[in-house]
């Protein structure tokens, strides 16, 4: 028990300064508009998995995708999971070319049953990131430069708590998460003719966000034999209005012209369904859709900002050898693939995402813990060639202890 607790504290002393340490993991352009790049909610496995998680259900990883998947936990075991990244990301305008490299910390959670039919988690992860940087010096028709530049950074983060409860037993379990948003985002413009203030204009969007968050799911299971199985899992998440604070201030030289408060600002409707089929200690395949309906959510007061949103993915991972002696027989083989659409409209034009990963679950002391690795490249392609050329290669490390805290030691 006392180890139980000293674990607990040691995830919550990290998990706590998670979301004060972690810097922005974007230099995108396209993070100028809305909430800015949406995070890959995904932990180990369905990382490298093509970013999915419905209908996935373990007993050796945390997968808040869907709550309902965290009764796949056995009675006896805790797990602790975090995750870091790194990515390099390449941007083409046609004419300029520029490569930036970013990290971040990414997320920490933790899991574990408090009854053979019930377990909770507890974890923060990101829900969108913003950090771009970018200007040009432009001469205008009447031989005048001056020089436009954009900045922004921040992004919202959730820390959440969830329960699952197994109400058939190996068959059907639903799950909830409740969680909390928070986080704050500046977007600022600045135009300038000269290096006087006079001269200058600007514009400057803030908005920090404090409000809470539901997502309820369930996953139904259908055992084939012993050892396989077919999983499916859906996932509902209300859209809602959110308890945000907010200013949108313009100055011209040293008049400030309007500024503007508590305006309003929503997250979607979103439905997410995955299946996957597992063929126990050999092989898992598993595919996941998502549609947002962001083209009903307001911001700045506004509709018509953002449009609807899907997401698919579908991905393997594969075991040569469970039992083996030779580690690379042990090691978990995975691969996927996605496409999804950006929700922002850019002057009434956006752009689509494709993706494709790989990764390895490495496996550590007696075959439970894990150091996942995960490879994955996106490309970014704009319905213009107006828009930003632009594609990034991520690479993701997360470790995963689980262990069997809550077995009693006979004494001889």
């Amino acid at each position: 028990m006392l180890k139980i607790k000293r674990v607990v504290v040691v995830s919550i002393l990290v998990i706590i300064p998670l979301a004060i340490l972690a810097q922005n993991n974007t230099n995108s352009p396209y993070t100028r508009y809305g909430y800015g790049e949406l995070a890959d909610r995904s932990f180990g496995a369905g990382r490298a998995m093509g970013g999915l998680g419905y209908g996935l259900r373990s007993n050796k990883q945390i997968n808040p995708l869907n709550p309902a998947s965290y009764t796949g936990i056995d009675s006896l075991t805790f797990i602790f999971d975090f995750g870091v990244a790194g990515q390099l990301s390449w941007f083409d305008d046609g004419i300029n070319k520029e490569k930036h490299m970013n990290g971040n910390l990414e997320y920490a959670a933790i899991q574990f049953p408090v009854h053979r039919r019930i377990a909770v988690s507890a974890g923060i992860l990101p829900y969108s990131y913003i950090g771009y940087d970018f200007g040009a010096t432009t001469t205008s028709s009447e031989n005048l430069s001056y020089t436009e530049r954009f900045t922004g950074k921040g992004g919202l983060n959730e820390a959440y708590a969830g329960l699952s409860i197994e109400v058939w037993k190996k068959r059907l379990s639903v799950g909830a998460n409740a969680g909390y948003l928070f986080g704050q985002i500046s977007h600022n413009q600045i135009l300038a003719t000269d290096e006087t203030n006079a001269n200058q204009t600007a514009r400057y969007q803030t908005l920090k966000v404090n409000d809470v968050k539901l997502d309820v799911g369930v996953q139904y299971t259908h055992p084939f034999s012993a050892n396989e199985s077919f999983t499916l899992g859906l996932v509902f998440s209300p859209a809602q209005k959110l308890n945000a604070t907010s200013s949108d201030i313009k100055r011209n030289g040293s008049t400030v012209d309007t500024t503007i408060v508590n305006q309003a600002f929503d997250i979607p409707h979103s439905i997410g369904a995955g299946i996957s089929y597992v063929k126990q200690n050999k092989l898992t395949l598993a595919a996941d859709f998502l549609n947002e309906t962001w083209g009903q959510a307001r911001y700045f007061d506004t509709k018509g900002e953002f449009k609807n949103r899907i997401r698919v993915a579908v991905g393997g991972e594969f075991i040569p050898d469970y039992q083996s002696r030779a580690f690379l027989s042990r090691v978990r083989y995975r691969a996927g693939i996605h496409y999804s659409n950006s929700y922002l409209r850019i002057n009434d034009k956006s752009y689509n995402e494709y993706g494709a990963s790989v990764g390895v679950g490495l496996p550590l002391f007696d075959n439970r813990s894990y150091l996942n690795v995960s490879f994955e490249y996106v490309k970014i392609k704009p319905e213009t060639k107006k828009l930003i050329d632009e594609q990034y290669f991520r690479f993701t490390v997360n470790y995963t202890f689980n262990e069997r805290w809550f077995l009693k030691s006979k004494v001889n």
